[in-house]
């Protein structure tokens, strides 16, 4: 029987044949596996984080509803997805602690190098735009007989206006790996020198509405799938989810316009500032003008690849090949060309996601707003199994966005292969990854089986022993 260790490099060599570039796969033990344990954590965290601002969204507009127009079955309808929405905060919470302390765990080395600089927009993050979001979370949740109704109100679209500020911080850091700015090298260390240039990076400007349209997708999607599903079973709540899936409608077509627009502009700041992901992006190998887009392996359109970057039919792309030697010119022989099934296949995905939501959108809105009928109950059966686009979506976009700078942890000037802490064994590592997973399993099964209860309740009456709001 084989020992654990040499399974463990049967597994990696299995990976390394299975893909194109050794740089991803083909590596220290530690490297890789610090990598997945990150890769399975940050997936899992972002689960939660888009529904906690779209979700957040909803309720607040249902809030607003309810205060303006004191209509109780508004407050039902607000009370039901705050519930819901409750139970996704708690979650992502606990999933993002785990997030910051792998910096100090398992990439001492990353943390060393950039603290300085990484560090302040993590720190401005927790002190500020988390306290916030929580301090009037706890307001909104148990404020709501005892605060004035204007304030409870305001309550909860500041627990929305934080998570949008907690977002901006964590995408200015991100953005630093991606397009590192406002620094200088000092005792071998990136140190901050221009605060203005962090939060104002060229990149971060791209990527912060593109994630905020796809959080607003992903809070639709979900409520059009919960009421979908209390539509298609006949609840006897069936006329408070039909509300709340017609403003679904609504926002997610917004959503999913704006996640379009915004990243359109998102893939031309990356053809400028990260040339090489975009040329994986598309799988081009050789530098071309007119560009052609692979739609699929084999299947392409001429000249729409100039056509996205530059808006118009012409406009020279360049290769991985080419990319590769000014590479090698400017750092040195390696292989700096990431994976690019991964990066490829990712945006198709991503796109091909974002394609079906519009397709279920404009079905729905021209069966129910433009010709006035019932959802069919197929229809309402696939608005179900909908709430998976948006994540799959997200995943997909975060995929890119990461496997695609490799082998830079910090584009240009740090490898991935640098940030691992040296002192940590691979056994360890292996180690918390398991726990991890195993963990976030029985986390994932819990708030399945919490939020189906909720679910199942529908939108209850409110208990005639507690007091109503003051006015």
């Amino acid at each position: 029987m084989l020992k654990k260790y040499e399974k463990l490099n049967v597994l990696l060599n299995l990976l390394y044949m299975a893909s194109e570039n050794s740089n991803f796969f083909f590596m220290d033990e530690i490297v890789f596996l610090s990598r997945l344990q990150f890769a399975v954590t940050t997936i899992y965290h972002f689960i939660f984080v888009p529904l906690t601002i779209g979700l957040g969204l909803f309720v607040a507009i249902w809030e607003t509803t309810s205060y303006k127009s004191g209509n109780s079955e508004d407050d039902r309808i607000a009370r039901f997805w705050g519930r819901l929405f409750l139970l996704n905060f708690a979650v992502g919470v606990v999933t993002g602690v785990v997030l910051e302390f792998q910096f100090g765990m398992n990439w001492s080395e990353y943390s060393r190098f950039v603290g300085d600089v990484f560090g302040v927009p993590l720190a401005i993050e927790g002190l500020l735009a988390f306290f916030v979001e929580s301090t009037f979370l706890g307001l909104w949740i148990f404020g709501r007989s005892i605060l004035p109704k204007a304030i409870h109100l305001a309550c909860i679209w500041l627990v929305f206006a934080a998570s949008c500020v907690s977002a901006i911080w964590i995408l200015i850091a991100n953005s630093f790996m991606q397009n590192p700015v406002g620094y200088v090298f000092n005792n071998g260390r990136a140190e901050l020198t221009d605060f203005l240039a962090l939060v104002t990076n060229p990149y971060f400007l791209h990527q912060y509405p593109h994630v905020i349209a796809g959080a607003i997708c992903t809070g639709a999607f979900f409520v059009l799938g919960v009421s979908a599903w209390k539509i298609r079973e006949g609840s006897k709540d069936v006329p408070l989810f039909e509300k709340s899936f017609k403003l679904a409608l609504i926002i997610g077509f917004i959503g999913v316009v704006s996640v379009a627009l915004s990243g359109h502009l998102q893939g031309q700041s990356v053809a400028k500032l990260q040339p090489m992901k975009f040329a994986a992006m598309e799988n081009l190998k050789e530098t071309a003008n007119p560009a052609p887009l692979s739609i699929l392996p084999g299947i392409e359109m001429p000249a729409m690849l100039s056509v996205m970057v530059y808006n118009k039919p012409s406009g020279e792309v360049k290769g991985m090949n080419e990319l590769q030697k000014n590479f090698e010119f400017r750092y040195g022989p390696g292989d700096y060309i990431p994976p690019v099934w991964i990066t490829y296949l990712s945006f198709r995905v991503m796109v091909g996601c974002s394609i079906a939501m519009m397709s279920i959108l404009l079905y729905s809105l021209f069966r129910l707003i433009l010709m006035q009928k019932p959802m069919h109950k197929k229809a309402l059966l696939l608005m179900v199994f909908g709430i998976s686009l948006p994540y799959i979506a997200n995943t997909a976009g975060w995929i890119i966005a990461e496997v695609g700078r490799q082998p830079w942890i910090v584009y240009g000037l740090m490898p991935t292969e640098k940030a691992v802490s040296v002192g940590v064994s691979s056994g360890s590592v292996l180690f918390s990854l398991l726990a991890f997973s195993a963990i976030y399993i029985a986390m994932a099964v819990v708030t399945f089986l919490l939020m189906h209860r909720e679910i199942h309740k529908g939108c209850v009456e409110r208990s005639s022993g507690i007091p109503r709001r003051a006015a």
